[in-house]
């Protein structure tokens, strides 16, 4: 699975949920290997989507759609500045995946020691985590050999997810954590209280 993270910051959200609109409407029809995406505005007016396609392949031609660039050069009218792109060609999801159920969405960035350790733990099954955290429905993971991350996790509410998040980690899940994938650096918290959702979650 491809991913590709898109954030800036929005200067009219209503108008950017219509062009998402627009988008499903008119554009996903003849979107070959879409996925599906989930995007939505944080507190501090940062808009951040997760758009999921089967391969890069097939997101870049996607790109090269005239009527994509015609949407997208009126879409970006409704950020301020410069909007980031950031691209996984290593992307998977973990426990049940994302879903449209989802009632508060967290999308976590940061940089990982080891890459592919990150890879092999996060593929790993994770009753204890089920068990755990029961609120967590699911999630995707995007890890770039740099060691560059994107997690989004779905929650069934923002106010389980906060009530879970006082549980803490058992010492020896946290030293594995650590064996198998190194440190986690320059963390970065994008809370979705309202999440968007286009095709699927």
């Amino acid at each position: 699975m491809f991913i590709q993270v898109i954030q800036g910051r929005c200067n009219d959200a209503d108008r950017l949920r219509k062009q998402l609109d627009v988008w499903e409407r008119d554009l996903a029809p003849g979107a070959d290997g879409f996925l599906g995406s989930t995007g939505g505005l944080t507190d501090d007016g940062t808009f951040v989507a997760v758009v999921r396609f089967d391969s890069r392949e097939q997101a870049d031609a996607q790109s090269s759609r005239p009527e994509q660039d015609a949407w997208w050069q009126e879409t970006s009218t409704c950020y301020d500045g410069e909007v980031d792109f950031r691209n996984y060609d290593d992307a998977f999801t973990m426990l049940d995946g994302g879903s449209d159920d989802a009632g508060f969405v967290q999308v976590m960035q940061g940089r990982v020691d080891d890459a592919a350790g990150f890879r092999s733990f996060m593929q790993a099954p994770m009753d204890g985590l089920r068990d755990m955290r029961p609120e967590i429905i699911g999630g995707t993971v995007a890890v770039a050999d740099d060691g560059h991350f994107t997690q989004t996790i779905y929650f069934t509410s923002e106010a389980a997810a906060r009530e879970g998040e006082k549980q803490e980690m058992p010492e020896e899940v946290q030293r594995d954590m650590e064996a198998g994938m190194g440190q986690m650096h320059d963390l970065t918290y994008f809370d979705l209280t309202d999440p968007w959702f286009v095709g699927r979650a």
